[in-house]
């Protein structure tokens, strides 16, 4: 499908206004799709969410800051939705983008020399009416499309500059979880839906955990 001009106008001004602060919605007048779910428990601060399967275009850069490896992986994954993939066709852009950290990982380098540092996943999620055999693919290999099975996540919502804030906010959460008897199943996630311009009070961020189905007083979904 075709992406509107006011998108890619959008997502320009994005990459040169900083990365960091990505995706939104309600944007000039065009609604944009978000993972679709449903909120299953309310506590203070945060909540558990059900959400549906979905697909995933997700890069993996090696090393630096939260900021500097949103700032790279979008880029990369930009290209992809611009129309850098086998059918050269543009992707609609979705919110929020997110980024995941890894534990401390190997890296090597062209000339063999080899360190360590942190790996963070920063992932676009792909437009619902996409499958795995109809979403265009991208030509760069470091992308990758993965299918992100449904489940259950612990998400607390923040205002301001996620970089600045997210790693606050993901140890008060995870505090939180542990404390009512749930269980995290995966890495913790940064999930940004703003454009750079929106002021920092209006801003909607949030940290997302994933849980183990049916820990604590959360029951697991019923089979259909």
């Amino acid at each position: 499908m075709t992406m509107s001009t006011k998108k890619k106008s959008w997502l320009a001004a994005a990459l040169v206004g900083g990365a960091s602060t990505l995706t939104g919605a309600g944007l000039l007048g065009a609604p944009i799709e978000t993972p679709a779910s449903e909120v299953v428990a309310k506590h203070d601060g945060w909540e558990v969410r059900r959400y549906q399967p979905k697909l995933e275009a997700q890069v993996t850069v090696q090393g630096g800051t939260y900021r500097e490896a949103v700032n790279k992986g979008f880029r990369v994954l930009a290209k992809f939705i611009f129309g850098a993939n086998q059918a050269a066709e543009s992707v609609e852009m979705t919110a929020p983008v997110s980024a995941s950290r890894s534990a401390k990982i190997a890296m090597t380098a062209p000339v063999g020399a080899s360190t360590t540092g942190e790996a963070w996943t920063v992932s676009f999620t792909m437009p619902s009416e996409f499958t795995p055999s109809t979403l265009p693919r991208p030509v760069d290999p470091s992308i990758r499309i993965v299918e992100i099975p449904g489940g259950t996540w612990a998400a607390s919502r923040f205002s301001g500059r996620a970089e600045k804030r997210h790693e606050a906010v993901a140890a008060s959460l995870e505090a939180a979880v542990r404390q009512a008897g749930l269980e995290p199943a995966g890495p913790t996630e940064v999930a940004q839906y703003n454009p750079p311009w929106i002021p920092g009070p209006l801003r909607r961020n949030e940290i997302l955990i994933p849980l183990v189905e049916g820990s604590g007083p959360v029951p697991a979904p019923s089979s259909p």
